[in-house]
């Protein structure tokens, strides 16, 4: 299948924190040969509930993904980046937006924009149950 042409490099966000780089395996492939979707959604989610959990203390529980944006293929051997900034807090909950970038493998230090989404999570006690956010004083004093 050929290759669309690489496009212009975009800049890194500045006002969103780096929570996750991981670089996606030949066993990740959908039929296409790209990276398969719900693949990178699980990564999304992942480095999603970082700031999450970070702000709640404890275990989180994904509740909604508003909006998910598949906007170019991800490729085997690139270095995905995932920026993430907290949106909203509740009384139980945290939105987070969560930015993707490649680096290709064969265009280092040049950054594609490959998805965004924004999820919210809930906090949640042992039991599975929701509970109040518990803000550490780290986060207040921020």
């Amino acid at each position: 299948m050929p290759r669309s042409p690489e496009l212009p490099s975009v800049a890194l966000p500045t006002d969103k924190e780096l929570v996750l780089k991981v670089v996606p395996m030949p066993g990740d492939c959908n039929a296409n040969g790209d990276i398969f979707g719900g693949w990178v959604m699980s990564q999304v989610d992942l480095a999603g509930c970082v700031l999450a959990m970070r702000l709640a203390g404890g275990r989180m529980a994904t509740v909604a993904v508003k909006e998910f944006v598949f906007k170019q293929p991800v490729r085997v051997g690139d270095v995905l980046s995932f920026y993430s900034c907290v949106t909203r807090v509740g009384r139980t909950s945290v939105t987070v937006d969560v930015e993707v970038f490649a680096e290709r493998m064969s265009h280092q230090g040049k950054y594609v924009k490959v998805t965004e989404a924004v999820l919210t999570y809930v906090a949640i006690d042992d039991e599975g149950n929701s509970r109040p956010l518990e803000l550490s004083q780290q986060v207040m004093a921020a």
